[in-house]
């Protein structure tokens, strides 16, 4: 139930809020939410967050996908799990700049972050499209090893692994321009990121679209690999979004 179901739970603040998230980015979009719900201050400090199960059916989404998502927030000092009898999710009070949302706003502020997203989707499908065209035998071999180190990096090694790979394929465009209109975007879109968690289930999502894209680019299919990289965006934003609520 990664998405696409119907939700259910009738009407009031929480269905006009909670949307069923689509299934290529279960993770990240379900995130996204349940940020906005506690930012939109629906459910006040010390207040508990309705049920798993009607999370879950607003959402679209299984209550495994639900956890893994009020784990982050948990890790993140935004809510707190208690058991027993009158247990279950409670949202914390906020603390400034708690969750580097502060210097996440400092940053926005400066920028078009929706036109910014939008640039990058727009270069990173454009790319991914004319990679799958065909590479020779040398750009094959460092989109694969542009992959590989991004499978095998340390966490804190990470977000530079991510960036060479997108790089490497705007490189591989055969277009300069967009290569270097590319690198001016993704400068921006880290500065963002960098003020945001790095998440290891949002991470292995990421690694799984990165083998997805490339697989495609490798089998010249362009309309998959448009498509993939064209999703893999999409949870970049919702993950942004989220955060930025």
């Amino acid at each position: 139930m990664a998405g696409g179901g119907a939700a259910k739970g009738g009407s009031g603040p929480l269905a006009s809020v909670l949307r069923p998230v689509r299934a290529g980015n279960g993770f990240e979009e379900t995130l996204e939410q349940v940020l906005q719900l506690l930012r939109l201050g629906l459910v006040p400090p010390g207040g508990r967050l309705p049920a798993e199960r009607e999370l879950a059916q607003h959402l679209g989404v299984s209550r495994v996908t639900l956890r893994e998502v009020l784990k982050v927030l948990q890790d993140q000092g935004m809510v707190e799990s208690r058991r027993g009898r009158y247990g279950g999710t409670f949202v914390l009070p906020r603390t400034s700049g708690a969750d580097g949302s502060d210097e996440l706003r400092r940053r926005v502020a400066a920028v078009d972050v929706e036109d910014t997203l939008r640039f990058r989707e727009v270069l990173e499908t454009g790319a991914a499209g004319l990679c799958a065209d065909g590479l020779a035998a040398d750009g094959v071999a460092r989109l694969r090893a542009a992959l590989e180190a991004t499978q095998g990096a340390r966490l804190d090694d990470y977000r530079r692994q991510d960036t060479l790979l997108h790089l490497t394929l705007a490189e591989l465009s055969g277009s300069r321009t967009l290569a270097a209109q590319y690198a001016s975007v993704r400068a921006t879109l880290n500065e963002l990121l960098d003020c945001i968690p790095l998440l290891v289930r949002n991470l292995e999502h990421s690694q799984q679209q990165h083998a997805a894209v490339v697989e495609a680019v490798l089998d010249r299919d362009a309309e998959a690999a448009r498509e993939m990289m064209r999703e893999h965006c999409g949870g970049t934003a919702a993950l942004l979004r989220g955060f930025l609520a």
